[in-house]
């Protein structure tokens, strides 16, 4: 096999097939001297806009590579061996009952999926409703206001990612290969191929539900169970062990392996952890506000006059305050909405979504400022009483509906009273208020420092009438759940996992980490009916 980097190809040569024609023609190839083509990266180089072009990465498999190597080897064309995911073997001490994963987001679905296609038959708890009535809760609440706490934008299938982008792009690295099996897996589920070599792949809301649907089908022909409107209540330890599980406050499981892939917004669970003894400790995080521009504009500024023939262009921005408070863009979804993110009644969080094709009128993105516990304090809690009192804030300063403002009023401490000639795009009911009162002195000088500076990165990012909604707090879990080595917290037998656990932050992070979990699960036991042992009584 061989690995070229650094091909160019124009900024119409973008699919895979394009560029195979592309690189036949560049190296003098005929179509049967190729066995196998991969596109393995792609990038788009717009750092000068009158030559926009994509950079490639491919692995090429030739009837005659010696010759190939002997003619165009160089530091960019060079000879690999392939390398792929490789399962664990299962351990030898047996496992007393079928393991349990709390949560169907990301951690907890791949965790599920892995343990189950190699015959642990695990059971999956959820204590929100499957897609498909999600979704339908979802779209009530943004009509009406009626929130169901157990399964809204952050609770249910799929998790909280699922009302969002899609984003699968990851910097962690690992040499074991799981993000490759991950993006094999949402493929094989229904992704479209692109998204194993775009730099920023991405999924979207609507394409990311239906995969959802499909890895659930897998998991139960697997022997998976998987158990909708199920909200763990209650932990039942001995000699600092998990013996059992209590669900809905009325059902006892036996329990031996349990994964917690609860998710960032599980804080009843939280407090259950804390009260049971679990070690844990508060996080950094951070929170701020969502702006809205118009996605031609965005464009313009990153593609110029080329926009038109490229799909819609992200950002990702930075600053460090006068007073070294890290400033950022989050969560940036072109062609997307704002969108009502709460999960607790008389609280209001806000989040970003896009559809697979990104065609909304505005881009938006979370502007958000560090906080630490110099800010809400040590206790392992502190952070999300924190979050709580924002959100309460939040709610109450426009009466349960998303409170929004321009920038220009934000930056002089005024109500707006109508919109510029950007108009919102948001899921649920908005109204105008004074972003200001939301935050502590020191967060809105951040952000009010921030904006000008990244006008100069971004042509127009400061124009005066762009949107302003809030409260984003949910960038992350203000808790991690202590592990050790083998992924276990210090009461043998639970495995904090994921994002809501503190060892991840999107999507792939969470997916690999509910990798790693499964397979430290599957070296070290074998499943119980294998030889014969008791299965949890559901």
């Amino acid at each position: 096999m061989i690995c070229i980097e650094g091909i160019k190809s124009p900024i119409e040569k973008n699919t895979k097939e394009a560029l195979k024609d592309f690189v036949m023609t560049k190296y003098h190839l005929k179509e049967k001297e190729i066995l196998d083509f991969k596109l393995i990266k792609q990038s788009l180089d717009a750092r000068k806009k009158d030559h926009l072009h994509y950079v490639n990465t491919i692995h090429l498999s030739l009837s005659n590579e010696k010759h190939f190597l002997k003619k165009y080897h160089s530091n960019q064309i060079y000879n690999i061996k392939e390398e792929f995911y490789t399962l664990p073997k299962k351990g030898i001490e047996p496992m007393q009952f079928r393991p349990i994963i709390v949560g169907s987001g990301p951690a907890g679905l791949f965790c599920t999926y892995l343990l189950a296609s190699m015959g642990y038959q695990p059971i999956l708890i959820e204590r929100g409703e499957k897609i498909e009535d999600r979704v339908k809760s979802v779209e009530h609440f943004f009509s009406t206001g009626e929130l169901k706490e157990n399964s809204n934008v952050q609770f249910g299938e799929g998790g909280a990612g699922t009302f969002s982008d899609g984003k699968l792009n990851t910097r962690t690295k690992d040499a074991c290969h799981r993000k490759e099996k991950i993006l094999d897996i949402f493929v094989e589920c229904g992704a479209g191929e692109e998204i194993k070599y775009q730099q920023n792949p991405h999924i979207g809301t609507d394409q990311l539900r239906e995969v959802i649907i499909r890895l659930r089908q897998k998991i139960l022909e697997l022997g998976g169970k998987i158990h909708y409107n199920t909200c763990l209540t209650n932990l039942c330890i001995k000699d600092q062990k998990i013996e059992a599980i209590e669900v809905n406050h009325d059902h006892i499981i036996p329990c031996s392996h349990l994964v917690l892939a609860i998710g960032h917004s599980a804080r009843d669970t939280f407090l259950l952890l804390k009260e049971k003894g679990l070690d844990m400790e508060a996080k950094p995080f951070a929170i701020g506000l969502r702006i809205e521009h118009p996605q031609a504009m965005i464009n313009e500024a990153q593609y110029g006059n080329k926009a038109e023939k490229l799909p819609p262009a992200s950002y990702k921005l930075t600053y460090t305050t006068k007073k070294r408070r890290g400033v950022y863009s989050f969560c940036m979804c072109p062609g997307g909405y704002v969108v009502n993110a709460s999960s607790e009644k008389g609280h209001l969080a806000i989040n970003g979504m896009s559809y697979h094709a990104r065609d909304g009128k505005n881009a938006n993105s979370a502007i958000v400022v560090t906080v630490t516990k110099d800010d809400f304090g040590s206790n392992p809690l502190a952070g999300l009483s924190f979050q709580q009192r924002l959100e309460e804030h939040a709610y109450q300063e426009a009466r349960g509906k998303i409170p929004v403002q321009l920038w220009r009023d934000y930056r002089d401490n005024r109500m707006s009273s109508s919109f510029g000639s950007i108009k919102p795009e948001i899921k649920g009911s908005y109204a105008f208020a004074n972003l200001n009162n939301l935050f502590p002195n020191t967060i809105n000088e951040a952000l009010k420092e921030a904006i000008p500076y990244f006008g100069q990165k971004i042509k127009g990012f400061d124009r005066e009438d762009a949107i302003f909604a809030g409260i984003e707090t949910r960038t992350s879990s203000p808790i991690r759940i202590l592990r050790n080595e083998s992924f276990e917290s210090n009461i043998r037998g639970i495995y904090p996992c994921g994002e809501g656990s503190g060892y991840a932050g999107g999507i792939m992070t969470a997916a690999r980490d509910g990798l790693l979990i499964a397979e430290e699960i599957i070296k070290n036991y074998y499943p119980v009916q294998e030889k014969g042992g008791k299965e949890n009584e559901t």
